[in-house]
């Protein structure tokens, strides 16, 4: 099934270079571009894409309150040139699924188009260290339920690595990597990739913790 995407930004050259890269891409189409974010909010009403891009700082609604509106119908990833903490904690709170650097590269905006029209989460890998800091407390109560494998996995989750950078660091194919990932989360019970690097930080499974 083709994963459709809606593009808002109130650069036409960056809307255009976001198309280009995405309709590049096997199953995933664009469906609508808009210039603002009021356009945005209409044409994602109008066409109920899977997902949408929206940058943060754009006319009229800005990117954060378009994604509060539509969180909950419409999947969101925030992509921006804006390394703010504040853009990325208000963007999640607001319901946003991802939070993607303009600069991030375009494997990571196609694997967070991919994560997000599966209910996944991601965030750009030099932000994601930063973020999950916050959160980090000394580790206590260890899970001993994970193989090794998996808390390799989950390791290479917490460092910020997209499913086809850890297939590459650990000799695996790109969908044991999304297996692992599931299992992971079923295991533990959370939600998306975001969670799963939370906890290794929390757990110390981040920086080599336990095993």
């Amino acid at each position: 099934m083709t994963i459709r995407v809606l593009v808002a930004d109130d650069q036409a050259m960056v809307r255009a270079s976001l198309r280009v890269i995405l309709d590049d891409q096997p199953g995933i189409s664009v469906v609508g571009e808009a210039g603002d974010g009021d356009q945005a909010l209409a044409l994602a009403r109008e066409l109920r894409p899977d997902v949408c891009l929206v940058d943060v700082q754009m006319p009229g609604l800005d990117g954060l309150e378009v994604t509060r509106a539509l969180a909950g119908s419409t999947r969101v990833i925030v992509v921006t040139t804006f390394d703010l903490d504040e853009y990325v904690h208000e963007a999640l709170r607001g319901g946003a699924v991802g939070f993607v650097l303009k600069d991030a590269g375009p494997g990571v905006l196609v694997e967070a188009v991919r994560a997000a029209s599966v209910g996944d989460a991601l965030i750009s890998p030099s932000i994601t260290l930063r973020l999950l800091r916050r959160f980090t407390r000394p580790a206590g109560r260890t899970e001993r339920r994970l193989s090794d494998r998996e808390i390799e996995v989950v390791r290479a989750v917490a460092r910020g690595r997209t499913n086809q950078e850890i297939a590459a660091e650990l000799f695996i194919s790109l969908s044991t990597v999304k297996g692992h990932v599931s299992l992971v989360q079923a295991k533990l019970g959370l939600r998306n990739r975001v969670e799963i690097a939370a906890w290794a930080w929390e757990n110390g499974y981040a920086c080599g913790g336990p095993r």
